[in-house]
């Protein structure tokens, strides 16, 4: 599907006039949460390379918050972004800014943003030191290159708080020096989803006034995965003017411990009328100012062995094989089948506006400032 038949589909749908035209934002009316005609992915892990350049720019007006997982080396990914941007410098940029966003969108440039999934490249080399200054130090040093949106734990304990899978973990007294910092350095909080939820409730008790985010993740209520964050945990990220982002990853909305498949094999994919359940549950719970999408898309990525994930996803988590995102929205060029989907709910255009991308560029305002 080429960019104009994208938008055609989209059209078809009824979605809003705001997301459908590439008017500059000065023309537009302004809007709590308005998208200003940019989707934005909350966090999307998807290879950078020249097949999903294509698939990215068939959706307009495009900004991607890129979620690096896990790793030693993030200075080294962060280069990568910053490679791909470099030779892609007609269609890419890095945006730092809400301000770069809008100006790499009028532009006809897609916008990525750099967020890292957990805090442990921050915390080793603290513990080597023993100072809570090589935290300052670390933290500055990665915003420096680009950091705009942090982690506390992925899956497992570190030495900040409890990973999801021990959910009544606290956060730590270093876990407390790791948001004091995150918040001076006006870097977005990500909490929830893979951090525990206690320690992200802590989290939240010390963000007063700040929006705090839970980039990707699906309602508990609904499919009790750990990885899935509870109704209580969704309400307090509302309350601080934060924002949900909803993973396309099927295995959050229909594995459990009670539905785990024998002998390893690999559980039935999700469909989208299960995934417009999860949108819809959350507007219900939180309000629309606080649904988004967060689609944590791996295409273009082979993790059929998941050498980490397997060691810190339990069978209840995560099923064998291929990590599978929901039939129907697989990969970002497939964003029509959402829209479609929630106006067929019920959802009004100004609504499906704030949801592609409006909500997010709210937080990001609030946040980093305009």
């Amino acid at each position: 599907m080429d960019r104009r038949s994208f938008l055609k589909s989209v059209a078809a749908t009824g979605a809003s006039a705001a997301f459908l035209n590439s008017v500059p934002r000065r023309a537009k009316a302004e809007s709590k949460s308005s998208s200003h005609g940019i989707v934005v992915d909350g966090l999307n892990g998807s290879a950078l390379n020249e097949d999903y350049l294509g698939l990215m720019r068939k959706v307009g007006p495009y900004c991607e918050y890129k979620g690096i997982g896990f790793g030693d080396n993030q200075i080294g990914v962060f280069g990568q972004v910053y490679d791909f941007a470099a030779r892609n410098a007609k269609d890419v940029t890095v945006a730092t800014s809400v301000r770069d966003i809008r100006d790499a969108t009028d532009s006809g440039k897609i916008a990525l943003i750099l967020g890292m999934q957990m805090a442990n490249v921050i915390s080793d080399p603290m513990v080597k030191s023993n100072s809570y200054l090589t935290l300052t130090h670390n933290l500055r040093g990665y915003h420096q290159l680009g950091l705009r949106g942090l982690g506390i734990c992925y899956n497992l304990n570190n030495i900040f708080g409890g990973g999801c899978m021990d959910h009544n973990v606290p956060l730590t007294r270093a876990g407390r020096r790791l948001v004091e910092e995150i918040h001076r350095l006006n870097i977005i909080l990500d909490i929830g989803g893979h951090t525990a939820q206690q320690t992200s409730l802590d989290a939240i008790a010390m963000s007063k006034g700040v929006p705090v985010v839970c980039t990707h993740t699906n309602p508990a209520a609904l499919n009790p995965n750990p990885r899935c964050i509870s109704d209580r945990l969704a309400v307090a990220i509302a309350k601080t003017g934060g924002v949900i982002g909803i993973t396309t990853i099927s295995d959050f909305h229909n594995l459990n411990a009670k539905t785990i498949p024998p002998n390893g094999a690999k559980i039935a994919q999700a469909t989208l009328a299960m995934h417009l359940d999860h949108y819809d549950h959350f507007k219900r719970l939180v309000g629309v100012d606080h649904v988004a999408m967060g689609t944590d898309f791996i295409w273009g990525r082979h993790f059929d062995e998941k050498p980490w994930i397997s060691i810190t996803f339990p069978p209840e988590a995560s099923s064998a094989g291929e990590i599978l995102p929901v039939k129907g929205f697989e990969n970002i060029s497939q964003l029509p089948n959402l829209i479609h989907g929630l106006k067929g709910r019920g959802w009004s255009a100004s609504e499906i506006d704030k949801v592609l991308g409006g909500n997010w560029l709210r937080v990001y305002e609030r946040v980093w400032g305009a």
